[in-house]
This record gives structure tokens, sequence and C-alpha cells, in this order.
């Protein structure tokens, strides 16, 4: 569905994105990360044909983005970081508007009806944009991209400064047209994408610092390894002092207690069977064990370890 071969885009001398590839077939989800600065939106910009790439080549559905630009933005439905909305016009006046610039005139009024509905506007229809909150702009928004049906979505930063409240509700909106759509979502919202995305894209200083599903990615890059144990103690303290004694063991937290148990998050050095390991010295030094799983790194974790320095 998306094509990226070798793509770069200067600005004057400066690059923000380079020489970058990467396919998205039809029906991904896909998360685009990266700090601030990293190339993201300027990588959304060409896929929309927003704005032209310097060099390589960019297909959409088949169409270059250079060469075939209409045939292929047809396809694309597109949410900038800042959502273009004409504030005099209310929100069904703003619909039936983008519709009629894309050339929907056949049934327009029912499409805007219906996105009026898929995006919970209805009480808010007959409202002026410039009395709409933050999170109902964001929504008008949602609803001018999905109006003409597009097999694409492209969302940047969509719940950005928008309260708690409606950031359930808009992350909520985007799962649904996940869907029926290949979606591509940039957000600084690390759970939000695990929430949404299968597939991570990870864009650092212009360059993709990683291609891959979040579970992957933390195989990956586990350098040591994470286990949640739940306990009973019989002397306090006692399993931290045991634990402690050993060399392969790297961090102890102790994290909660529970009707007598508690559970401590153990890293150690080990690479082969820790859970064995340790549920061996435990057994051994006769503390009951009733819980021992490993955890896998979280997705700030790994957007830590690919983007630092």
């Amino acid at each position: 569905m998306i094509n990226i071969s070798k793509m770069s885009k200067y600005y004057g001398e400066y690059p923000a994105v380079i020489d970058i590839s990467f396919n998205i077939s039809k029906g991904e989800s896909i998360g685009l990360l990266g700090p601030n600065g990293a190339g993201k939106s300027t990588t959304m910009k060409v896929m929309t044909g927003f704005t032209p790439q310097t060099s390589g080549d960019v297909k959409i559905g088949g169409y270059d983005i250079l060469k075939n630009s209409i045939d292929a933005r047809k396809l694309i439905g597109y949410l900038p970081e800042s959502v273009p909305l004409y504030t005099d016009m209310n929100v069904k006046e703003y619909l039936r508007y983008m519709g009629s610039i894309r050339g929907m005139d056949k049934n327009i009024n029912k499409r805007v009806n219906e996105v009026i509905e898929l995006t919970s506007l209805s009480q808010y229809k007959d409202v002026l944009i410039s009395k709409l909150s933050k999170g109902y702009r964001q929504r008008a928004g949602i609803a001018q991209a999905i109006l003409h049906k597009p097999k694409i979505l492209i969302l940047d930063e969509p719940t950005i400064g928008i309260d708690p409240v409606q950031v359930v509700e808009t992350r909520k909106l985007i799962q649904n047209l996940g869907d029926d759509h290949t979606l591509i979502l940039s957000s600084h919202i690390l759970p939000e994408v695990t929430s949404i995305c299968k597939r991570i894209l990870v864009i650092h200083e212009g360059k993709i610092v990683a291609d891959d599903t979040p579970e992957k990615l933390s195989n990956r890059l586990q350098t040591s390894n994470l286990c949640e144990i739940k306990v009973r103690d019989g002397k306090k303290n006692n399993i931290i002092k045991i634990l402690r004694e050993k060399d392969f063991i790297v961090d102890i937290r102790s994290k909660e207690q529970d009707d007598g148990f508690e559970t401590y998050h153990i890293e150690t050095s080990l690479v082969n069977n820790p859970e064995s390991i340790i549920s061996k010295l435990l057994i051994d030094n006769k503390i009951e064990l009733h819980k021992l799983s490993s955890l896998p790194l979280t997705l700030e974790e790994i957007f830590l370890q690919l983007t630092k320095d």
C-alpha cells in the first residue's frame, strides 16, 4: 500500500530525513516514534504530498507521489499536527465544504452525517468550530480525514494538548478506525502507540533505527532479564540478603505487599533460564514462591535504548 525507497528530505542544507526505506501493507497499523526533530512529521508530509522529497521514491497505492500526486492523495486521509479548520464555519458546514473540494457532490450530505455520528459530533454539528474545545476540534479534524473513505489514514499527534477524558475517547475512536484503514500514527504517548499499533517504526536524527513489533524489539534489545516474583518471606528482608549475595543479580526492587505476599522485580545478567535458577534458589532457602514470570522491556525502555546517544 505504501512503498518508500531511499527517501531523503532537505530543508536547505539541513537533512530532516536521510535515505529511509520501508513498506506498509494494506490494513497495517503503524506507530511512528521519535524524539522532537527526528523527522516524523516530515516523513508524513512527504507521504501525503504536502511537501516533495529531495530524493528517493514514494509510492502510495502504486501511484508515484510526485508524478501522480492527485491519484495518490485520493487514497489518503490526513490529520496534521496543526489541524486545518475554518473556525468561522460550523462543523456541518466545514465538512460539506471539505467534501465539495474533494469532488464529493453526490451523497455528500449522507456521508457528512455518517462521519458526524462516527466521531460523536452530533450535538455539536451546528456549533461554530471557534467555539469547540481542543478535543472536539481534533474530532472535526479526524472527521474531515475520513470523509472521503480513504484507504490510508495518517494521523500526526492526534491527542496532543487535549484533556485526559478526550484522550481516552479519541484513542478509542482511532482504534476503531484502524479496523477499516491502513493506519499510520505519530505520537509521543507511548502507551497509546502500544494499544493501537502492531508495528513500530522508530526514527532518530532522520534515520530509521528500528522497524518491528514491540515484542520483537523488546526481545532484540534485552541485554538483561527482568523477572517478577511473588513470595512469602518468613524472615523480614531475608530474600533481599539472599539475592544480593549472588553475582548474577543486577538489581532488586520491592513493588508491593498483598495478603502476606511480597512482590519484587529482579533484574539479572542471566541469559538462559533465569526463572529456573531463581526459583531453585528461593526454594532451596525455604522461601515460599507463589509466582514467577519474565517481564519484557516496556516501549518506553525500548524507545530510550534506540534514541540515546
